[in-house]
């Protein structure tokens, strides 16, 4: 695809003024190769292997923000699941610790923002090297900085592992406890997923699928600040109108993306993998997804309609994006985390935003319910209840949903908690105060839908 100089004179004003940036260049890395009975053969591998392909990102990500006059905000790394890199070696949760921060380790080294792939796929079961990556988690999360964590805990074709979300339910509420001298942050880097996608460049879900090749450079790009400013002209616009706009909109975010994911993958020498087209907001005013909705009509999100309101940005936003580049993949659409999206924050302290009304909007855009902070005495049982809400919101609609909260230790509803950069501030929302523990303590899965079978 060739990209003219007009388009990207015409970023300049998006960049300068809408808070236009590319989100991430992430590189993805299989470590399959580095696998090996012996433990510490297998971190040495591992260290090596992301230090020799992965050893130019930082510079290069520079380089073409300097050259194109676009920030690229995070350098990543997205790795093969770890608990199947570990599979040979790790005989107790203590062992994947040690891969955790040998992964750690290499991105400090190298400079990268984040690190993904410490994950688990058990959509249907569990091996028992995934239990142990799982149950290893809160530990992890507590000993490095740069690490996420990832479990993808449903499929459409899978139905819902319940022993699974059970599980990841006391996990997030360990990971709290581990790390509530910093206000349980362990449980921001940690997502529990339904249909995860094998090429996601946005962390914490970002993880280097066995189906891709051994590296892979995939783009996201954001831009909520460029849709909302094109909006503010629309006012009682019909709604042809409004789609229209939102759409080539996010036609030219997405050539953006392009011209960066070219670039990086000549310079680095690694295939292109595609393009995320995700309105990913960030705290800074005016970068905001609650402030689109606003302009579509909206006096807060959450007010009736909101939910037809994010449907039809996110449907607008995919077909911008897959008419700009043959390769648009991973979530591609609008995110709605709480912390990150001072509109949403704003929502939520005037009352018109409740974690029902999000699991309601989820439905219809491209994750979950994300970042939010939650009291911290909630029971591990009503956190493995929203992972299951979700996951089967998901599985029934053939889409990737995902669940990170963060049960704050010490804090309460209405209380604040600070997590900051791009993690934002986030208001501590209400949770149903009723039991849901006798249905997460029933054993196996949740089966597939009836649409599931397509063979």
């Amino acid at each position: 695809m060739i990209i003219s100089q007009e388009e990207v004179i015409e970023t300049n004003t998006m960049v300068r003024e809408e808070n236009l940036d590319v989100r991430t260049i992430t590189i993805g890395v299989s470590l399959l190769d580095c696998a090996d009975a012996d433990l510490k053969k297998t971190c040495d591998n591992i260290y090596a292997k992301l230090m020799r392909v992965a050893k130019d990102l930082v510079k290069t990500g520079e380089d073409i923000a300097g050259e194109i006059g676009v920030p690229i905000v995070n350098k990543r790394i997205s790795i093969t699941p770890a608990a199947i890199v570990g599979s040979a070696c790790c005989k107790k949760p203590k062992d994947f610790v040690k891969i955790a921060k040998t992964l750690d380790k290499a991105a400090a080294k190298l400079g990268v923002n984040f690190i993904g792939g410490y994950s688990a796929t058990v959509q249907k079961d569990m091996t028992k090297a995934d239990e142990l990556l799982m149950r290893s988690i809160p530990e992890a999360m507590a000993a490095t900085s740069r690490l996420c964590a990832s479990v993808n805990v449903g499929s459409t074709k899978t139905g819902i592992n319940m022993d699974a979300v059970r599980l990841m339910g006391e996990i997030v509420k360990e990971a709290a406890e581990l790390t509530k001298d910093r206000d349980s942050i362990g449980c921001a880097k940690i997502v529990v997923l339904c249909n995860a996608p094998d090429d996601n460049p946005f962390m914490a879900g970002a993880f280097h699928g066995v189906s891709e090749g051994d590296a892979v450079i995939n783009v996201g790009v954001s831009g909520p600040g460029v849709v909302h400013h094109v909006l503010k002209n629309l006012h009682g616009a019909d709604f042809e109108t409004l789609c229209e706009t939102i759409k080539r909109t996010a036609f030219k975010i997405t050539r953006v993306g392009q011209l960066v994911a070219q670039e990086a993958s000549k310079r680095l020498g690694i295939p292109f993998g595609i393009i995320d087209l995700s309105l990913a907001p960030t705290p800074a005013v005016g970068d905001s997804v609650a402030d689109i909705l606003r302009e579509i009509g909206l006096e807060h999100p959450g007010a009736p309609g909101t939910t037809a309101a994010l449907a039809l940005l996110n449907d607008q936003v995919k077909k911008g994006g897959v008419m700009a580049s043959s390769y648009v993949g991973g979530l591609s659409g609008a995110f709605i985390p709480v912390s990150e999206d001072q509109g949403m924050i704003d929502a939520v302290d005037a009352g018109a935003l409740t974690i029902e009304k999000l699991e309601a909007m989820t439905c219809v855009c491209s994750v979950g319910l994300d970042m939010i902070a939650i009291p911290g005495d909630t029971p591990a049982a009503s956190i493995a209840g929203i992972i299951a809400d979700e996951a089967a919101i998901g599985m029934v609609n053939q889409k990737t949903t995902a669940v990170r909260v963060i049960p704050v230790a010490g804090k309460n509803v209405g209380d604040r908690v600070e997590f900051g950069g791009l993690l934002g501030y986030a208001p501590v929302m209400r949770v149903s105060p009723f039991d849901c523990s006798a249905m997460v303590n029933r054993k196996g899965r949740i089966p597939a839908p009836i649409h599931s079978f397509k063979n």
